[in-house]
């Protein structure tokens, strides 16, 4: 076994300093186990420096697999390409085991995608639900009929020597000129390995899906976390099976980190599927920081993400600090007022959560919908509660692409 294996992925440990250690070590022995940590306050070592809303858009980083697959006309092609989509989002994180921010209720993040094929994508997702914590999410890209929603309902627990983070919620994908062709997605979860005594190490785990009832196909999966004296590091197994008659068609192995194979069923000879070091990031386009809300994702927490790069962790505390108080501030004046507070861009229906404007969109009429989706995603609004916005510009500046 060689160092790094021993070790674990590189990309996916951390060794902590002795300061840091000694922190999080106070912190455990005040919790029990089984506990839910979202209302625990974390270090701020520990954090990924950008939002849960922003880190939802890791899934829109390899956008050819999604487009080729609603060109596709064979449907279990059709299939494969988005098992492949939905597989190449989970290599994407910091080095280390960090955990994004807890967006606060009302925060928002948005952006564009302009394809080389000149058509676009669009993105938003709010947080619609402060406690329990519930991120609800919206793509669509009109001209290729693509429409990706769903929510994030993350529950997180102390399980002694490690944390789990129960990915619950719902996720669709759906080819809108393929009469709402839907494939509907079952997330793993995530574990922190290591928070006590070890090397920290970030995994994921247990069952995940991807299932289409109208081409009567399913993929069910597994994210196998490593053995202490075996196994290798994110392994990830599955097969793509007739759900009604559960014969197996295609069977998947490989490493979510590095690469996944597939080869048809019983068959010796196997194919990549997806290969890390062979794929490049798709930039999104977001408006400039100082020019965006007060409550959106980036200049919400302009000044803590500005000390985590400096590694100024006092200033991280203080700016985190800050936007919580600040939370707690805008909660008391709505309840103060007797106001009830409502998503900016979602409304919910059946404990679903779905854009406002869903309903009016035509996906057939491209330019319609485009204009639609823009108009709404994009326009500017003050924000009355927060009380130190109320005199920010009106203007929307030209966009930059991250």
């Amino acid at each position: 076994m060689s160092k790094n294996e021993a070790a674990g992925d590189p990309d996916c440990t951390e060794v902590l300093e002795e300061g840091s250690r000694s922190i999080l070590l106070s912190l455990a022995s005040q919790l029990r186990k089984g506990m839910d940590l979202h209302r625990v306050t974390l270090p701020t070592f520990v954090l990924e420096p950008r939002s849960m809303l922003e880190r939802i858009t890791d899934f829109f980083s390899h956008p050819d697999y999604l487009l080729e697959a609603s060109k596709q006309d064979d449907q279990v092609q059709r299939f494969i390409d988005v098992v492949r989509y939905y597989l190449s989002g989970w290599h994407i994180k910091p080095k280390g085991v960090k955990k994004p921010y807890n967006p606060v209720l009302g925060e928002f993040y948005r952006c564009q995608y302009n394809y080389a094929d000149n058509t676009e994508g669009y993105y938003v997702a709010e947080q619609v639900s402060h406690h329990p914590p519930i991120s609800a999410y919206y793509y669509a890209s009109p001209e290729n009929g693509i429409i990706i929603s769903g929510d994030i309902r993350p529950k997180s627990k102390f399980l002694g020597n490690s944390a789990a983070t129960l990915m619950q919620g719902s996720s669709h994908i759906i080819f809108a000129k393929r009469h709402n062709e839907r494939y509907d997605i079952v997330m793993p979860n995530m574990y922190a390995r290591g928070i006590l005594f070890g090397t920290m190490t970030l995994e994921l785990g247990d069952t995940s899906s991807v299932r289409c009832i109208s081409s009567d196909l399913i993929c069910d999966l597994e994210f196998k976390t490593k053995g202490f004296f075996s196994g290798q590091w994110n392994t990830v197994v599955g097969k793509i099976k007739r759900e009604s008659t559960g014969e197996v068609l295609f069977e998947i192995s490989g490493q979510w980190s590095n690469e996944i194979y597939i080869k048809m069923n019983k068959a010796s000879s196997k194919n990549t599927l997806f290969d890390v070091k062979e794929s490049k990031i798709f930039p999104k386009t977001v408006a400039p920081e100082s020019e965006q809300e007060h409550n959106e994702s980036q200049r919400q927490w302009s000044a803590l993400t500005d000390a985590i790069y400096k590694r100024d962790m006092d200033a991280a505390t203080d700016a985190k600090t800050a936007v919580e108080d600040a939370q707690r501030h805008n909660a008391k004046i709505r309840e103060d007022e007797g106001i009830e507070w409502r998503p900016r861009f979602f409304d919910t229906k059946n404990d679903d959560f779905c854009l406002q404007i869903a309903d009016k969109l035509d996906f057939n009429d491209t330019e319609e919908t485009k204009k639609r989706l823009k108009n709404f995603i994009f326009s500017k609004h003050e924000d009355t509660f927060n009380r130190d916005a109320k005199n920010e510009p009106a203007t929307q500046a030209p966009a930059t692409s991250t």
